[in-house]
């Protein structure tokens, strides 16, 4: 199978900045809060990007913050579809009042603006990378509710479910056994968007002063 050059650019783009993440201290020229120079020093061979308002150097905290950025969505984004494709799946088996229940929910948190909430929420809570992480990962979770419902509303009528189901296998073989193998191609494929927005999103609370907070680096907070 080939693959198209769009995605083989986006998989090598995505690898590299994933390997930075991974040697970002092996790779940065500097620590992350190390002071090295003095402040606003414009690009020079010590410091390829110059350095910020307390004299850090900016090539080595955008490398640090890459790698703070990467692994707060990774986590979020795992969270959210863990949780989500969960709840949609289980809610598609059960049907009945869970499911109304479960979607009218899920409806009334997707009616409120994510961006909003997450300020709410963070401006009550102590702003830490496992706090992120939560919030991230419950509000994305909603997302994931629908598609994994949706798709497993379809394949929960089929024959081979009613068969398992005539054989006496309980739900939870039904869900992970027979449902959730069938459903995984859209599951992947919004996962790779889902991380996206995750990144985009963090980089906007950071902007806002409610992402990472200093002496930490990530890319929103560095604009």
């Amino acid at each position: 199978m080939r693959i198209p050059l769009s995605a083989l650019i986006g998989l090598v783009l995505t690898a590299g900045f994933f390997l930075m993440a991974i040697f970002a201290p092996w790779i940065a020229p500097y620590g992350m809060a190390e002071v090295v120079g003095d402040v606003w020093e414009p690009r020079s061979a010590e410091h390829l990007l110059g350095t910020d308002n307390i004299g850090r150097d900016l090539l080595s905290r955008m490398i640090y913050g890459g790698r703070t950025t990467i692994v707060i969505a990774t986590l979020a984004t795992v969270l959210s579809f863990t949780l989500g494709s969960f709840m949609g799946l289980t809610a598609a088996v059960i049907g009945g009042w869970v499911d109304q229940v479960m979607s009218r929910f899920v409806d009334l948190i997707m009616s409120i603006p994510t961006l909003i909430f997450a300020l709410v929420v963070l401006s009550v809570m102590p702003v830490t990378l496992p706090v992120l992480i939560l919030v991230m990962g419950l509000l994305d979770s909603t997302r994931v509710y629908r598609l994994s419902r949706a798709v497993a509303v379809d394949i929960n009528v089929m024959d081979f479910v009613e068969a398992a189901k005539l054989r006496g296998e309980g739900r939870m073989w039904v869900i992970f056994r027979e449902i959730l193998p069938n459903a995984l191609s859209p599951l992947v494929a919004e996962m790779g968007l889902r991380f996206i927005f995750a990144v985009l999103f963090l980089s906007t609370l950071s902007f806002l002063g409610l992402g990472v907070q200093p002496p930490a680096s990530d890319w929103g907070g560095m604009v």
